[in-house]
Parts: C-alpha cells; sequence; structure tokens
C-alpha cells in the first residue's frame, strides 16, 4: 500500500501535465485479440476520467484475415498493403464493424457503472483510392484524404471518446479499407495532438540484441525500419517517425500484452516504452557566457514585474555555468538554474522563465526535469525554490509548501524579508 501511495502521489505532475491534451491512441487488431484488452480499455477510460481528450483508433488485419480464411479467400498484399477486392472489402467492413462494437461495448462496461463517459464514431474520414500502382489494381484500398477536425475536436470537448475505424468514405459513398496506422498519423496530425500513442507486441523497440530503445529520433530509425521490414514493430515505428516528422513532438510505441503499459509510460519519469520525438531544432543546453545577452532580454519582463530577482550582466556572467537554457532557433526561449546550497544535500531553483510566446508547450516541465537529474547527479536529495507570484506552478509538480527555518543556513540568512517569497521544497 506504500508503494502505491507514494505512486499515486508522485503521479500529480503528469495528472496536471496531461489534463487537456489531445493523445490519439492506436490500437492494433493484435491488441484487440490479445487478453490484455481489457486492461487496456479500463485505462484508457482512467486516462478519459482524468481530463485527457482521447482519439482511440482501431486496427482489423488479423480479424480481416480470419474472415477471409473462413470465407476461401486468399490475401494479396503488394507494399505493405492490402489488395481489397470487393470480397475481401465485405470481409472488412464485417471485420470493421464487429470490432467496433465490440470496443464500444469494452469502454462502456470499463466506464463503471453510474458513469456516463461516451463514446462516439462516425464518418469521420475521408478517402479515396490508391488506384493502380506498378500495374496492380488495389480496387477498394484507399488513402487518407481527409480528417473532419471540427467534428472530432466538438466530440472533444464534451469529453467523448472519438473511436476512429480502420475505413474511409468517398464524397460520392464509396468505401475504402484504410491501414490503421494512416488513419492514426492523419488525426494526430490534423488535430495538432499532443501524443500519439501506439500499441505493439514489444515494450516499444528492440535493438538487435533484443534491448529495449528507450529513445529515437526519425533520423536514426532508417536502420531500425530496415531491420523490423513489415513487421507491426516496423509499422507502428513508420507511423510514430512520419508523425514527429509532420509536426508531432512526441509519439510512443508501448506494450499491448503488458498490464499497465499505458499508465507507465505516461505517469512515471522514466516511462516503459520508446519515445519517438522531432528532431532537435529545439534544444535543452548548459549557458555559456555568449548566452548572457540573450537571457538579459528574456529575464528583464519578469523582473519588471517583479516576478524573479533582478540580476547584472556582471552577475549572469559570474552565475552562467548554473544556467540550462531552452534554445529554439538560436534564440533563447527558456532557462532555469540550480545553486546547490553550502554545507548541505539540498539545491535551490531559481530564475524559471519562459518566453510568453512559448509558453503552455510544456517547456517549463522540461527544464524542471532537467534540473532535477543535474540535482541527482550531485548526490542532492531536496530541491528548494522560493517564489512570490507562481506558487500554484511548483506545487502542482510535486513541491510543498516550507519555511525559511528549512533552508540551509547560509541560504536562510541571506533570506529577503521585504520580498516576502514563499518556500517551497521537493524530496529528490
Amino acid at each position: 500500500m506504500h508503494d502505491y501511495v507514494n505512486w499515486f502521489r508522485h503521479s500529480t505532475p503528469y495528472i496536471n501535465t496531461h489534463r487537456d491534451r489531445v493523445f490519439v491512441v492506436l490500437l492494433p487488431g493484435e491488441a484487440l485479440a490479445h487478453p490484455n484488452v481489457t486492461n487496456i480499455m479500463h485505462d484508457i477510460m482512467l486516462l478519459n476520467s482524468l481530463g485527457v481528450r482521447l482519439v482511440l483508433v482501431h486496427g482489423s488485419r488479423p480479424q480481416i484475415e480470419e474472415r477471409q480464411t473462413a470465407r476461401g479467400i486468399d490475401s494479396h498484399y503488394y507494399r505493405d498493403l492490402r489488395v481489397t477486392d470487393s470480397d475481401t472489402l465485405a470481409c472488412v467492413m464485417d471485420a470493421v464493424g464487429s470490432l467496433r462494437i465490440a470496443i464500444e461495448a469494452r469502454l462502456c462496461t470499463a466506464s463503471g457503472q453510474g458513469s456516463r463517459r461516451r463514446v462516439v464514431s462516425g464518418n469521420f474520414v475521408t478517402a479515396k483510392p490508391i488506384g493502380v500502382v506498378d500495374g496492380i489494381d488495389f480496387h477498394h484500398t484507399g488513402e487518407v484524404r481527409r480528417i473532419d477536425r471540427k467534428a472530432i475536436s466538438a466530440h472533444l470537448d464534451e469529453n467523448s471518446i472519438v473511436l476512429l475505424s480502420p475505413i474511409g468514405y468517398s464524397p460520392t459513398g464509396e468505401v475504402f479499407n484504410l491501414a490503421c496506422e494512416d488513419v492514426a498519423t492523419s488525426a494526430a496530425s490534423a488535430l495538432e495532438a499532443d501524443k500519439l500513442i501506439l500499441f505493439g507486441p514489444d515494450a516499444g523497440i528492440l535493438d538487435a540484441d533484443g534491448s529495449l530503445l528507450r529513445e529515437l529520433k526519425p533520423t536514426r530509425a532508417v536502420p531500425i525500419l530496415n531491420r523490423l521490414g513489415n513487421s507491426l514493430p516496423g509499422a507502428l515505428l513508420k507511423a510514430a517517425c512520419k508523425a514527429c516528422n509532420n509536426g508531432l513532438r512526441r509519439s510512443h510505441i508501448i506494450s499491448y500484452a503488458d498490464d499497465g503499459a499505458l499508465l507507465t509510460e505516461l505517469f512515471t519519469r522514466d516511462g516503459g516504452g520508446t519515445l519517438v520525438t522531432q528532431e532537435n531544432f529545439e534544444q535543452v543546453r548548459t549557458a555559456t557566457v555568449d548566452d548572457v545577452a540573450g537571457l538579459l532580454e528574456l529575464l528583464r519582463p519578469l523582473e519588471e514585474a517583479g516576478i524573479l530577482v533582478r540580476r547584472s550582466r556582471e552577475i549572469l556572467e559570474t552565475e552562467i555555468s548554473q544556467f540550462t537554457l531552452i534554445e529554439r532557433d538560436g534564440m533563447i526561449i527558456g532557462c532555469a538554474a540550480l545553486y546547490p546550497l553550502e554545507d548541505s544535500s539540498a539545491a535551490e531553483l531559481a530564475c524559471v522563465a519562459i518566453d510568453p510566446n512559448y509558453r503552455h508547450g510544456g517547456r517549463g516541465d522540461e527544464l524542471l526535469e532537467h534540473i532535477e537529474a543535474q540535482a541527482r547527479a550531485l548526490k542532492l536529495d531536496t530541491l528548494f525554490v522560493l517564489t512570490t507570484r507562481t506558487a500554484h506552478w511548483f506545487r502542482e509538480r510535486g513541491f510543498i509548501p516550507s519555511s525559511v527555518e528549512r533552508l540551509p543556513a547560509k541560504r536562510a540568512s541571506l533570506y529577503n524579508y521585504q520580498r516576502n517569497s514563499k518556500v517551497f521544497e521537493k524530496a529528490l
């Protein structure tokens, strides 16, 4: 019970971070056939209860295969896509319709007695035919033409879960079989989602030795994609890279076989799967003397408003090694400083600032993570922060009210009683 209480307390910052964010979640047909799917549905409903705006995309490949086999219809693929003739389309419609009903039923069960959580599905995906490629007629196989962002957003505003099937419709009433990965990445792009979460058979993406790759950039994924080929992990990694290249900041590949993989990935510091992130047009790095001018420009408005203590150029030059920056295309858009406190195992977090044009993007949390990692690397166990205007932000991230008396003696002797800053601390 102690471990549970401790985990739940430490999940608070993540709960606050994820609230009102749009997550697109892909459950391939293999995941829906796995015994753990019931637990996944419960976790999806839990996310919805915590205020996450969810779009759930499902696949249907193994279920289509089952129906084809039962009807004596051979499967034909070209370039990783199923060729969908008229007989196969009937199997597709049967499989997708059955799965959609089953998913809605599972989500209703997972929502709990008395819950009013709603699942909404419909013709949100407009598709177009792939046509003939290298002489191969794909018939009713299509690709996403448009996602009805306005309609989906309206349902998300009502706290409904939107369910998208791997089926699309043309303006002339044709039905097309779509790759579920295409639907998921297109939806994530159209909705400007905060995350794309992809369920696969493994903990995430594994290297050639079978070890989990915790983080990948799209440019580093090419040899891995070549090795994975047409497998499900390969398709998921390809989708994650495509989403990031289209502007999505983060995609997560996690296991549909591991109970609690979704919660572990979203509510713990290290996660449990593979994170695929954009290339670093933004980077977090240690400051140098060359950054002083940019820091002065970033900090000046907050100093003038009385939110931060004024620092002169000379002080910044002296303390520059204490600062961590976020740099975007050569411009400093965020900073924070770590000051280890003498004669103690504690440090002070100071000068947290984000350019107003780049707030609400999780950059403050990113800086805090880096500062906490630095403090742990220095074997420190407590982080203090003094603030006059942003107490709520720190409290939402695990800091608790403290006092001047809790500060190490030398730091306490420098406390400015006229400024009357509130003191908070966080155990590392």
